[in-house]
């Protein structure tokens, strides 16, 4: 008799386990194609912003009085980054987080038959000097966009003016949205 009972106890702590699994785990989400590359979401730092006309306003944390303020910024480039004979846009994103700092992002935005779809942000620097972007001119290279900014010489503070020229490569994966570095003078293919 008490075998049954054993059972029963052991179904209701699964039922009971499995309910609670379940409501814990993060909703998906999904993001809807926009009209234009300033209206799209992107993601930044693994959060969601949804630009709207270049601009999101979000609350920095809940409970919070600050704001989390993304900004188009711009530098464009316009280019097939896909292969799919539609032109896509590779730009920069600021972020403002409440402190001091200003945040930059490269992200791109994929024009596919519905719409943009906007990537993973690619950090590149608090208080950077931003300059262009550009297709990279390594014949090796397929759609790999190169960014190039200055930053402030290693041991300065952040109030100094950004002096220092680098340049950064970067790949969308159109599987994951997210950007893969690669090498300037890599010797291998990149496709």
């Amino acid at each position: 008799m008490t075998k049954p009972i054993y059972i029963l106890i052991a179904l209701a702590l699964l039922a009971v386990g499995f309910y609670a699994f379940k409501n814990n785990q993060p909703e998906p989400t999904t993001v809807s194609p926009a009209q234009t590359h300033k209206d799209a979401s992107y993601l930044i730092d693994g959060k969601l912003v949804q630009l709207v006309n270049g601009l999101s306003e979000t609350e920095a944390a809940p409970g919070s009085a600050s704001k989390v303020t993304t900004r188009y910024f711009g530098n464009e480039l316009k280019t097939d980054l896909d292969g799919d004979g539609r032109e896509d846009v590779v730009f920069l994103l600021t972020q403002e987080t409440g402190g001091s700092g200003i945040f930059y992002y490269a992200v791109a935005a994929l024009n596919t038959e519905e719409g943009y779809i906007g990537s993973d942000g690619y950090l590149l620097g608090d208080r950077i000097a931003p300059q262009t972007t550009n297709i990279s001119s390594n014949p090796r290279h397929k759609n790999v966009i190169v960014v190039n900014y200055a930053v402030r010489k290693d041991g300065e503070p952040m109030t100094a003016r950004a002096s220092v020229g680098k340049s950064t490569y970067l790949k969308i994966d159109r599987a994951t949205m997210q950007w893969g570095i690669v090498e300037p003078n890599f010797e291998g293919e990149s496709r």
